[in-house]
């Protein structure tokens, strides 16, 4: 993603301020989630994750901040893309800046890059440990201010992957006057962005769900306006996406995608082909919703595909999960298994095992021709992997599955035989892969009377790209295509080469 960010002039500094001025740049950088300019900025420090800073000859309080920075960095890049042990590098980084701030006696930034510590604990799904860091680090951070700011955000967070939205709610709601004195217009925008989950959340089991929910879509409005000020494309399409799920809740299905194309278009508009795709995702959501499982199911294979070309694979296993839930609800059950399967898998290989857990729940809850094997494998893996989830919502749906599962034969299996039902060998994937991709292109061509041309726009691919799969991997069905007829040559009339149709 690139966003335009001013070059920085350092040749009248001393290392020192030019250090400091390289933390300041990237961290501002970090709140517009530019990443690549992040990085870029601190490049003469900091070679990237899995390096230490160079901070040789640096005043020792301006090396705590160097350290900071590149903790913080490397905690947030490392959650974004992945990165195994990133979480733990970056601990060590921030309790390095803590040494050193201890050494000077700034005790108010040893109680900040605490908060900072916290983080990645939360990161890591440390809950506990987070809460009580930040706790303690409020205690010893000044009442006012942005620094508190940012830690009661953080705290606010910890306690939504805990399931405490009211806890949330009396955290945010107490500081308000805090957060109506600063100044930092992506804070303030956070902020309400925060309240508005909460409403979100707390509508689910609450006899005032519409009351909450359009309580939160005003207070994603006030997050937006809040992000417009701060000239922040980045977090007003996230808003906006989170606004069009909101009023997806409330049935306002023609509003919600009104602010999800608007979430596309700045998406787009900035180059976050990651962001465009998850847009997608939410967008076949709100088509689930209208009972358009056709459209759900297209926009969502779309998202998938565009999600695994950037290697977000995460994100990969959200987009087939809703892919799956629509092909269910079309009663095109092989093909919904094949892709709950798919998700389990792309999940399971990169140690994302609650999603995994969520992939494996979905899959029975959507598909009731599940054969008894599948099923018992499909629950007793979902069991183990959220075993440890603190969403109540989670725990019961597990409930719901056991019942369906006491309906079903029995079967006693242990983990091993489950992940053998669940996931295929290399080869049986790869040749799965091959006979659905065989039965898509055969489909499209039978929709387009045998015309590639048709039968690639429909596939949302190019003429050539399907030309070759069908003339390399699938030449069974060169006789389901029109043949290729040669048109006059244009040369003699125009000048211009020859062209094929099909």
């Amino acid at each position: 993603m690139k966003i335009a960010s001013r070059k920085l002039h350092t040749s009248h500094l001393t290392a020192n301020d030019e250090a400091l001025l390289r933390c300041e740049t990237a961290l501002g950088q970090k709140d517009k989630a530019y990443c690549e300019g992040a990085q870029e900025t601190m490049r003469p420090l900091w070679r990237g994750i899995g390096e230490l800073p160079k901070t040789s000859g640096l005043h020792a309080s301006v090396a705590a901040r160097v350290f900071l920075c590149v903790g913080i960095l490397t905690g947030w890049i490392g959650s974004r893309n992945q990165i195994k042990g990133a979480q733990e590098t970056a601990k060590n980084l921030i309790s390095k800046s803590i040494t050193y701030f201890e050494s000077v006696g700034d005790q108010r930034q040893v109680a900040a890059a605490r908060v900072e510590l916290a983080y990645c604990y939360w990161r890591d799904g440390e809950l506990n440990e987070a809460r009580t860091m930040l706790s303690e680090a409020l205690k010893k951070l000044p009442s006012e201010g942005l620094t508190r700011a940012r830690a009661l955000l953080k705290l606010t967070t910890v306690e939504f992957s805990a399931s405490r939205y009211e806890q949330a709610l009396a955290i945010l709601t107490e500081n308000a006057p805090t957060f109506a004195r600063i100044t930092n217009h992506t804070t303030k925008g956070v902020y309400h962005g925060q309240i508005a989950i909460t409403f979100r959340n707390l509508a689910r089991n609450s006899e005032q769900k519409n009351e909450y929910l359009q309580r939160a879509v005003n207070e994603f409005e006030k997050a937006d306006q809040e992000f417009k000020r701060a000239r922040n494309p980045v977090f007003r399409a996230d808003v906006k996406n989170n606004v069009g799920l909101v009023l997806s809740n409330l049935s306002r299905f023609k509003e919600a995608h009104k602010y999800l194309d608007e979430a596309r278009r700045l998406s787009v508009s900035f180059k976050d082909k990651a962001r465009t795709a998850q847009y997608d995702e939410s967008s076949a959501q709100v088509f689930i919703a209208e009972g358009k499982f056709k459209e759900a199911e297209s926009v969502a294979r779309r998202a998938a595909r565009a999600l695994e070309k950037v290697g977000h694979q995460c994100l990969v296993a959200d987009a087939l999960i809703t892919q799956g839930i629509a092909l269910a609800r079309l009663h095109q059950t092989e093909r919904a298994q094949f892709i709950f399967q798919r998700a389990i898998e792309v999940a399971y290989q990169i140690d994302a095992l609650d999603k995994a857990g969520i992939a494996a729940l979905t899959m029975i809850e959507e598909i009731s021709e599940l054969s008894p094997a599948t099923l018992q494998a499909a629950y007793e893996r979902a069991r183990a992997w959220l075993a440890e989830s603190p969403s109540q919502e989670l725990i019961l749906r597990l409930g719901d599955a056991a019942g369906k599962l006491a309906a079903s034969v029995h079967l006693e299996i242990s983990a091993e035989e489950a992940m053998g039902i669940l996931l295929t060998k290399p080869g049986d994937l790869q040749q799965k892969i091959l006979e659905y991709e065989g039965a898509l292109i055969r489909r499209a061509l039978t929709q387009a009377n045998g015309s590639v041309t048709r039968a690639a726009s429909l596939l949302g691919t190019s003429y050539q790209a399907l030309c070759y799969m069908i003339e390399s991997r699938h030449k069974d069905l060169l006789k389901d295509r029109s043949p290729v007829r040669r048109r006059r040559s244009r040369k003699e009339s125009t000048g211009k080469p020859n062209e094929e149709s099909a």
